[in-house]
């Protein structure tokens, strides 16, 4: 079958949406506040993605073969036409085309979202715009000091690990591990034009000795100076036209001694997106993706404002438990597993968000929201 291309989208008349996502909850909340009706395909049903989804399908993996039954049934049941996908496609390529191939994918292009895991390319583009991004190499170094091996087709720093011995691995890279703060820059783009959303802080948990580079999570404040954010946006409107990105995307970057550098983009909607929940960031998403959207040209303005602060953490299984029967879970927390799930040590729990006027605070509080909510799994 060929792809689903067809007249240019009235990004109004979209009222049914397909997601499709490792975890679609964060998606399908943000369709249900757009006054959308999201129908989801996911690894976990999760308590809260079923309470936001109009129906759900609960796949194994999202590999062509585990997806195209669940994907069939609502093309089947509901008619549905437009598909928004998440994280977790980084490992099943191959899935994405088979979505444009029955749907109209709202967002990057299959062949735009691979690029971004061509690595080679992708330095070589940074190298051509003179955007600069710790050393990469795509053999093994013979000096293994300060490197750190990375998948090609990573996610949330999922397989990063320091770099002790030679190895040949064609599905992995070499990078420098430049020291600095992680940030990362939600930004909206339309193939060519580009604005940023926000500026944000990120931080990775340590799950083992060969996992301690785990994305954790992240607050909308970003200890930045306007010229290194203004450097940054001139950044963005030089790779938005070259990779054709579209709708909501992130940039993940260093800073160091006054430097930035770039470490990897990613072509879809991220986690980030939660801190600035105040727009309608997923309408905005499908018209940029169709088209129709119209960009702010805010520079300073944007970043000289102060938003509510809030920050976004993922919480982790310290070691193997059973969700209990019964268990209630605060109204602060998010992507709630269903009674009966085992989780295993290092596996998400489930995920918290926090609100405060400072980041001092809304570090603190999350913090203090963790704990809480692994003393009280441990009661059970």
């Amino acid at each position: 079958m060929g792809e689903a291309t067809a007249k240019p989208i009235d990004a109004d008349s979209i009222e049914t949406v397909l997601i499709v996502a490792g975890s679609g909850r964060m998606l399908a909340q943000a369709a249900r506040k757009a006054g959308l009706k999201p129908l989801v395909i996911d690894l976990f049903a999760d308590l809260d993605t079923q309470s936001y989804a109009e129906d759900f399908r609960q796949v194994k993996s999202l590999a062509e073969q585990d997806l195209a039954p669940a994907v069939d049934y609502f093309i089947d049941r509901y008619a549905v036409a437009h598909v928004i996908y998440g994280s977790g496609f980084e490992g099943c390529l191959e899935s994405l085309y088979y979505l444009n191939s029955r749907l109209i994918i709202l967002g990057n292009h299959p062949d735009v979202f691979t690029r971004q895991f061509d690595k080679q390319a992708f330095f070589s583009v940074l190298d051509q715009l003179n955007i600069p991004y710790p050393d990469v190499v795509f053999s093994a170094p013979d000096c293994a000091e300060n490197w750190l091996v990375k998948p090609m087709q990573g996610q949330g720093g999922i397989g990063i690990k320091r770099y002790y011995a030679n190895a040949a691995d064609s599905s992995v890279y070499w990078q420098k591990f430049q020291t600095g703060t992680a940030h990362s820059v939600l930004f909206l783009a339309d193939g060519q034009q580009v604005e940023i959303i926000g500026f944000n802080t990120q931080w990775p948990v340590r799950l083992s000795e060969t996992q301690e580079f785990v994305f954790s999570g992240l607050v909308n404040n970003a200890d930045l100076q306007d010229k290194h954010k203004t450097e940054i946006m001139g950044w963005l409107k030089q790779m938005v036209p070259v990779f054709q990105l579209k709708g909501l995307n992130s940039l993940d970057f260093v800073h160091a001694k006054d430097c930035s550098y770039v470490l990897e983009i990613n072509p879809r909607l991220s986690a980030s997106m939660q801190l600035y929940d105040d727009q309608d960031l997923l309408v905005r998403h499908i018209q940029a993706s169709v088209g129709t959207t119209l960009f702010a040209q805010r520079l300073d303005s944007g970043w000289l404002k102060a938003p509510l602060q809030t920050g976004y953490q993922v919480i982790y299984a310290e070691h193997e438990l059973i969700i209990p029967d019964y268990f209630e879970w605060p109204g602060w927390c998010m992507d709630l597993p269903k009674p009966g799930n085992m989780c295993r040590a290092g596996q998400p729990l489930c995920s918290i968000i926090a609100h405060q006027n400072n980041l001092q605070s809304v570090v603190e509080q999350l913090l203090t929201k963790q704990q809480f909510i692994i003393n009280k799994l441990e009661r059970f």
